[in-house]
């Protein structure tokens, strides 16, 4: 059980998202993030991964073995492996899926193909794996902000997932594993290192991208002075809080524990106003990666 106190200086009338969840105008922006996200992802492949031969997994991943092992072009690869996969995921998967993988698994190829006479910035392998990792973490978040997909093995991880009842993450991790396990093959044992480095470094990206990069925090205080911490907390620091309803697990008595989130620059302030009313309060800490609604970011489909 919950009671929630907003914050006073808010206008509390019901806000709409500046963009609707669905619309011409949230398609145009959708469209436009996988656009721009397939650009920095075939970027990325040409000027770090695929010179430097850093299969990090993926259908991009495969087709950096195939043009090391057989000399195919790394967008024909690409687009041999996601049209096929494109038509099973539209057929297996529905069609909202597949009309939602149409655009990445064809514009990401073409920007590859587009971009490979690019000059390359480096020959280090580690700074291409670093490198090459954050920009296609950077392209693959944008393409799934816009609420889409680069097609190739995401559409095989979905129909794994599907018929084995293991979990997506699972089944990316197995797929990847499978590319990176080719490339010890097909280049080197030393290659394939590299290669997980990219993969991992691309990984922490597409999380940052899509949680956000601001760490939020969030208090619970506990103390027998509710009422003033409340008070100094919605007047003082200019913060809503929520009010939980609590049970000592040794007393089993009943009190109010008090919520708040506020920003990273604002603890020491939230600290200041709890310990002027109550020097005994026992307050938690911790970090709330995203936090979405009135007094902090929008809410955005």
């Amino acid at each position: 059980m919950a009671q929630s106190a907003g914050n006073p200086s808010i206008n509390k009338r019901k806000r709409e998202p500046l963009i609707p969840i669905n619309g011409p105008l949230r398609q145009t922006v959708d469209a436009i993030f996988i656009i721009v996200g397939s650009f920095i992802m075939a970027l990325s492949f040409n000027l770090f991964f695929l010179p430097n031969h850093i299969a990090s997994g993926g259908v991009s991943g495969l087709s950096v073995l195939a043009q090391a092992w057989l000399g195919i072009e790394p967008a024909f690869t690409q687009w041999a492996l996601n049209i096929p996969l494109f038509v099973l995921g539209f057929w297996l998967l529905g069609r909202d899926y597949g009309i939602r993988s149409l655009l990445g698994s064809v514009i990401l190829p073409l920007f590859v193909f587009l971009t490979k006479d690019w000059p390359i910035p480096t020959s280090n392998p580690l700074l291409a794996s670093i490198y090459g990792g954050i920009g296609v973490g950077i392209g693959m978040g944008l393409v799934y902000r816009g609420r889409g997909s680069t097609g190739g093995l995401t559409i095989v991880a979905q129909l794994l997932q599907k018929y084995s009842g293991l979990s997506f993450s699972v089944c990316v991790v197995l797929l990847d594993a499978i590319v990176i396990s080719s490339a010890a093959l097909v280049l080197s044992l030393e290659q394939a290192l590299y290669a997980l480095i990219g993969l991992y470094v691309t990984g922490k990206v597409i999380d940052a991208i899509e949680l956000g990069f601001s760490f939020t925090k969030v208090a619970y205080i506990i103390s027998d002075h509710t009422e003033p911490i409340t008070k100094a907390i919605l007047e003082d620091l200019d913060r809503g809080l929520t009010k939980l309803t609590a049970e000592g697990g040794y007393t089993g008595e009943h009190r109010t524990v008090l919520m708040v989130v506020v920003g990273q620059s604002e603890i020491p302030r939230l600290k200041t106003v709890v310990q002027s009313v109550d020097p005994n309060a026992f307050v938690i800490i911790s970090n709330a990666r995203e936090v979405l609604g009135e007094g902090f970011r929008n809410i955005k489909a």
